[in-house]
């Protein structure tokens, strides 16, 4: 496609099922469904072809939104992570405490 540059495409691929594409997919069923309401004919019935053909481009979107998702928060992390090695004075870490030290004592009132 176009829409991830070319260091984008190291990155694995999506699953095929994901979530943007699964949504997509019944966006573009039930559009095909509401044509077929508006223009008074069974909705499930007719124009079975449209139907699958409006899914199958929903999920052709919805997969290829997913792996420009990726790209874009790899990047992100990326330049995060540079930012943070380049000032590890404002990243100091903290000192650990156990959890005793952390909650108040209990004491039961009976």
């Amino acid at each position: 496609m176009g829409f991830v540059p070319d260091e984008g495409k190291a990155l694995p691929p999506p699953g095929i099922v994901n979530r943007n594409s699964v949504w997509l997919a019944g966006v573009g069923w039930v559009s095909a469904l509401l044509q077929n309401a508006i223009n008074h004919r069974p909705p499930l019935k007719s124009g079975v072809h449209r139907q699958a053909l409006l899914a199958s481009i929903g999920w052709f979107i919805g997969y290829h939104i997913t792996k420009y998702e990726n790209y874009f928060y790899a990047k992100q992390d990326r330049d995060m992570r540079e930012y943070v090695n380049l000032h590890p004075d404002k990243f100091e870490p903290k000192e650990k405490k156990t959890f005793a030290e952390i909650v108040e004592p209990f004491h039961p009132v009976r």
